[in-house]
This record gives structure tokens, sequence and C-alpha cells, in this order.
């Protein structure tokens, strides 16, 4: 009877280092293929990968200076949307004339106006960087953003935007394993996070740069490096998925 106890006991302690190694060895590497099995132990624990050189912004870099609230924007009155509507003629030469773009720039038409106002603020300030954008965010009043801001939010969203096919897996159930939430977590038309843009329409090769952006740090305006520490689990084919589907591009 002592006999079965002792092999009972050991029974239970090979299957808890069996599970052990399942869960904090062989699924990590799996789910972090070539990343080493420190870094993918640690990956799958949440760390982010430059952990040490997240403990403090980076020499020179530019912490962004808006303030999230709920009252951020103010009430959208007819004048500051007909003002944001003059001021916006000059974006439209990358951005269409009613925000609906034509290239590989950002559809704003619909946006919600927070969102705008930031990335505006943003470009101003030099915390998020481009040639075009900061020259032409150089020149514009606080009121000025607030006012293009307004004009685009209530602009009608573009078709587009509602022609997206079947969610990859990577948008409906993102990767918990890798801490990636669903996009429509923060992305989605209700669920949406007070910074976090309407993804549907928008250019596919404009959202896969921005998710490699990034992935590389070389963008860096996401509050709390939340997109950064999403983009840089994903995996290229699941960055042009993604990108895809919201596009609308079939495949």
């Amino acid at each position: 009877m002592k006999q079965f106890g002792l092999w009972t006991v050991l029974a239970v302690v090979g299957m808890v280092i069996a599970g052990g190694l399942v869960s904090y060895v062989w699924l990590p590497q799996v789910q972090y293929e070539g990343q080493g099995l420190l870094a993918a132990w640690c990956s799958a624990f949440g760390v982010p990968g430059n952990w040490a050189k997240e403990s403090a912004p980076p020499a020179g870099r530019i912490p962004s200076d808006v303030i999230l609230s709920h009252d951020l924007m103010g009430e959208a009155h007819p004048s500051d949307v007909a003002r944001g509507a003059t001021l916006a003629a000059s974006c439209a030469g990358c951005h269409g004339p009613t925000g609906g773009a034509g290239g590989n720039a950002p559809r704003l038409a619909g946006q919600y106006a927070t969102v705008v106002y930031k990335q505006l603020r943003d470009f101003k300030s030099g915390m998020r960087s481009s040639a075009i954008m900061s020259a032409m965010t150089s020149t514009l009043a606080d009121a000025d953003m607030r006012a293009i801001a307004l004009y685009y939010a209530s602009l009608r969203r573009p078709a587009a935007a509602e022609s997206a096919g079947p969610e990859p897996a990577i948008v409906k159930w993102g990767a918990p394993m890798r801490n990636i939430p669903p996009c429509g977590a923060c992305h989605g038309d209700i669920e949406h996070t007070m910074a976090s843009p309407w993804l549907k329409g928008e250019p596919e090769a404009y959202l896969r740069g921005e998710l490699t952006a990034f992935a590389s740090d070389t963008r860096h305006n996401d509050i709390n490096a939340q997109m950064r520490a999403v983009a840089r689990s994903m995996s290229a084919d699941e960055i042009s998925q993604a990108a895809a589907y919201y596009s609308g591009a079939r495949r």
C-alpha cells in the first residue's frame, strides 16, 4: 500500500514537471520561434523585448503633450467644423478633397476627432515624425488642429470601410500566448479606446507600414508603448493579414 502511494506521488510529480515543460518551455518556443528560450519565456510572461530601454525614455525623445480625457475636444460647433473645412483644404493633396485619400495616405473621413487631434499634436511636437506632416503642422495653432479634427470627424466614412471580408485569426482572436489582444478590443466601432483610430478602409500599404514602424520602434507615439508591444509580437505574415483585412483587400 505504501509502495502504491509512493508511485502515485511520483506520477503526480511527473505530470506537474511535464506540464511545466510544455507550458513554460515548449509552448513559448513554438509561439516565439527564433527568439531563443530566455527571450521566448520572457515574452510569454509579457516582459517587453527591450525592457531595459523602456525603463526610461531614450535621450532626445519628445514625450506627447496630449492629455486624453472624455471632454478633450469639447462640443463640436458648426462654426468649428466650417473653419476646419477651410484649414483642411491644404490637406487635400494627400488625404483627398473630402478626407477619402487616393494613394497610401490615411483616410481621415469619419475618423474620431480625438485621434486626428492627437496625431496632429504629436507631429507638431516631434513625437511622431514625418517630413511632410511636421511641416504642415508647424504653423497650426491648437485651435486650428481642433477644428481640423472636428471637420474630418463630421464626414462620412468611405464605402471601403465596410468592405472587409472574414476576420483573420490575429484580428478576431489575437494571440493570448503572446499577449496580443483582438484588434477590436481597442479599434472597434464602439469599444475603441480614446487614441485608437477606426481602421476599416485605410490603405493596406499605410497600415502595414505603420505596424512595421511600431514593431521597429521608428514610430513611438503610442500610449504606454501598447502598439509597439503588440506589433513586436506579430509575425510579418500576421501584419500583412491585418493590413489586408482592414483595408478591405481580398486574399
